[in-house]
């Protein structure tokens, strides 16, 4: 991948601009997750409803702390051994997000992308990036640009094309806020993995 390319993709993102960017599951959507605008343009641009939150990526442990209030313990076990990859944890969310990103909810999901050009991408904007799956509200999430582009044609601002990605399914989610925690969704990590770790609820 074109290192220009990430720094223009960077800068759209940073003037509120909406891209498209590979990562280890699908194809993702980037918007500035401190933006309400921004956010606001996400939505639109995806026909998703306002009632469901949008999970962020983050570069590194200094740019998590900045959005959630509290790690946990249980939180440092499974960010060690499941981050980079396909886990999106769930935290109480600082007031610096705007409404719109969390859905009202207080809560984000965050992860750290183990796809190279999303890393890169979320490092060289300096602030967390959404990462909802870059389809209409509804379709099978991309696993290629040339899908992007036949979902949003023109819409977009920028689509970086790496490839075709591997991923089958996607991120698991587990939200930290519950005691026990709670598996939102099983995605390329089981259950029975994170159990090694954390006890879950049934």
């Amino acid at each position: 991948m074109n290192t220009a390319e990430v720094e223009r993709a960077s800068q759209l993102i940073r003037s509120g601009r909406v891209v498209a960017y590979p990562t280890e599951t699908f194809y993702g959507l980037g918007a500035d997750s401190l933006s309400y605008q921004a956010v606001q343009n996400l939505f639109s641009l995806k026909g998703r409803e306002q009632d469901k939150p949008i999970p962020v990526l983050v570069s590194d442990w200094e740019m998590l702390e900045k959005i959630v209030w509290r790690i946990e313990r249980r939180a440092e076990d499974l960010i060690r051994n499941f981050w980079p990859g396909p886990l999106t944890l769930i935290f109480q969310a600082r007031k610096i997000l705007p409404a719109n990103l969390t859905a009202g909810t207080g809560k984000i999901g965050v992860r750290i992308s183990s796809h190279p050009v999303a890393r890169e991408l979320c490092r060289r904007t300096g602030r967390p990036i959404t990462t909802t799956s870059a389809n209409p509200a509804g379709q099978t999430p991309p696993r290629s640009a040339a899908r992007v582009r036949r979902y949003f044609s023109s819409r977009l601002d920028l689509i970086l094309d790496s490839g075709r990605v591997s991923g089958k399914k996607g991120s698991t989610v587990l939200d930290l806020t519950s005691d026990p925690a709670l598996l939102v969704r099983e995605g390329e990590i089981t259950r029975k993995k994170l159990e090694v770790f954390i006890p879950i609820a049934s």
